[in-house]
């Protein structure tokens, strides 16, 4: 499974949707559909844009954990 740790990076820079919406350019519905981990997909462009507003790298945004569902 995939995670997204998008909410707890922006929490502790202290940065809130709009904010980063305005810092990326993306659209604050792409970053919602991030913060709530409710994307089924994210493309590289956007990945970039909030690493480097964030200051972060992509592997601080987006961890594989494995699934105990097996």
């Amino acid at each position: 499974m995939i995670k997204i740790h998008l909410s707890r990076i922006m929490g502790e820079k202290r940065i809130n949707i709009a904010e980063l919406s305005r810092m990326t350019g993306l659209h604050r519905n792409g970053i919602t559909k991030l913060y709530n981990e409710e994307t089924d997909g994210v493309k590289f462009d956007t990945l970039d844009k909030i690493c480097k507003a964030l200051d972060c790298h992509v592997q601080d945004v987006i961890e594989y954990v494995e699934d105990d569902t097996d």
